[in-house]
């Protein structure tokens, strides 16, 4: 047994990910908002998580976002910074910074407060950005979680996230370039 303070469901989620992307010969990073380290420390509960982890950036602030993952200031001011396109810039941003082979982003509203009519509490973005793949095919999703607690968005995020760091796993429906 594993000596862990992180949910069952999410370490078994992180062991797949280390799992088959081990077997796969595949890296990744991780650029999270939100979820605050929480996929990067589920995935180093792993031992041999080194071998997959490449990098995780906690990028909670916009000021983060421009300076580690090079998210341009147009695109937070025009989108914001929970939205589609923040989402695909830090993946994309994680992905050239770390020199993986897979990035995933994660950018949303935990709550308690924080949310309005169009981005709620619960609302959160994901976005993969893989090496040598079409930059100008965004890969990213929209979840609305609802209004389940701070912890609860989080944790869901956090699940959604590792499932994205799958290999041969269908990613988030493709849209055309903001």
């Amino acid at each position: 047994m594993m000596d862990t303070i992180l949910p069952a469901d999410l370490v078994a989620a992180a062991r797949r990910v280390v799992d088959t992307n081990r077997a796969a010969g595949r890296t990744v990073a991780v650029a999270e908002s939100c979820t605050g380290g929480l996929v990067s420390a589920a995935i180093t509960e792993i031992p041999g998580s080194s071998e997959v982890l490449v990098a995780g950036f906690v990028t909670y602030s916009n000021e983060a976002k421009v300076k580690e993952l090079k998210v341009s200031g147009d695109v937070l001011e025009t989108f914001g910074a929970v939205s589609i396109a923040t989402a695909w810039s830090m993946a994309q941003g994680a992905l050239e910074e770390s020199g993986a082979d897979v990035a995933v982003a994660i950018t949303g509203i935990a709550g308690p407060g924080g949310g309005s009519e169009k981005k709620p509490v619960g609302h959160v973005v994901f976005a993969r950005a893989e090496k040598d793949a079409d930059p100008d095919v965004v890969v990213a999703d929209t979840r609305e979680f609802g209004d389940i607690g701070r912890g609860g968005v989080r944790l869901q995020a956090a699940l959604c996230a590792l499932e994205l760091l799958l290999p041969g796993e269908p990613a988030a429906p493709e849209v055309e370039s903001p």
